[in-house]
This record gives C-alpha cells, structure tokens and sequence, in this order.
C-alpha cells in the first residue's frame, strides 16, 4: 500500500467528534461555483476536473468527508448547505440531516446532506423537512441537469433521512478504516 501523504486533508484531517450526527466536511467546491474541483487522492491537491457546461452552479458547498470511503472508491461525498460561500480546502463542521441517492453513468452515487454546525442561519435546521420546500428540488435537478450538455445520465433516486446517512458514513469510515487504519498516523 501507499505511504499515506501527512499534508493529505483525506488522511490528516479527521472525520470529527461526534460522528455521524456533527462530522468535518472538508470542502472542495464552493456554493455558487460552476467549475468542478475534486480531490486529487495522491497529493491531497485540488484538481479542476472540468467546467460546466450549462448555466447551472452548485447549490450548497461540495465536498467530501475525511477518513472514509464511499461505494465509488472515492471519499464520502457531502453537501454542506450554508449561507456563505466556503473557501476550497475549508474545513466545516456540518450537522447531518439527510442523504441523497444518485445513480451516475450506472454506478451508486450518495450525498451526505448537511447543514453548517457554525451558521446560525442553518443550523436550526435538523431534518430534510425542515429545508425550504425549493432546496430539495433544487438539489435534486442540480446533480440531473448539470452533466446533460457532456451526454451523461444521473439519476436522483430519492431523499433518505438522517439515520439512513449515519449508516453510509458508518460504513464508508469501516471501509477507510479496513484499507488505511493500520497506516493512519495520529496527526
């Protein structure tokens, strides 16, 4: 296995204190961007995957969750909903409401919905119900609409609610912890 980088946030950030109801989200994208950044998983830099191509932004802050592993291989995805504009490589502690089911170019693709714990303005917040009515649908045609201009299929399955989400993080910090637990460094 690969030496785990020490300036890497997958590996040297950690995943938070109270998990999985209050967890980091360590933020790749922010809300109102229209250009896409993913972890570059070697060097622990953002890469510019592409630009998108319609007229759309992304609804909430985008990222991922430190130490785990989703479905895909990749870091846990999550959906940071605040009112502020995070700045990239920004660590938010985010309260989970709820989980979102993709199906992209026919693999299992979840978002951790979440709210920022530091936001006044959100952190009432502690379910999906409790989201504006617009903000689901928001989501929803976001992650439908955004890949139609490159001719790829996302399908938005459905909303799950928080204890559906506390299970995806359960397993997703299982599967880091099973490939990168005896490498981890406390730091």
């Amino acid at each position: 296995m690969k030496e785990i980088h020490k300036n890497n946030p997958w590996h040297c950030v950690l995943p938070g204190k109270n998990i999985p109801e209050i967890l980091n989200g360590v933020i790749e994208i922010p809300r109102g961007s229209n250009a896409k950044y993913e972890l570059d998983k070697a060097s622990g830099l953002l890469r510019l995957d592409r630009v998108l191509l319609s007229a759309v932004h992304y609804p909430a802050n985008y990222g991922f969750i430190p130490q785990t592993i989703a479905d895909d291989n990749d870091p846990l995805d999550i959906l940071v909903i605040s009112s502020i504009e995070a700045e990239p490589l920004s660590i938010i502690e985010a309260k989970v409401i709820g989980v979102m089911h993709m199906i992209d170019d026919n693999e299992r693709d979840e978002k951790i919905i979440s709210v920022a714990q530091n936001d006044m303005a959100v952190n009432y917040i502690n379910n999906l119900t409790e989201l504006p009515p617009h903000t689901m649908t928001e989501l929803k045609r976001f992650f439908e609409d955004y890949k139609k201009l490159e001719h790829k299929h996302v399908e938005v399955n459905e909303f799950r609610e928080k204890e559906f989400a506390f299970k995806i993080i359960e397993e997703s910090l299982n599967r880091y912890n099973l490939k990168y637990g005896n490498e981890k460094n406390d730091y």
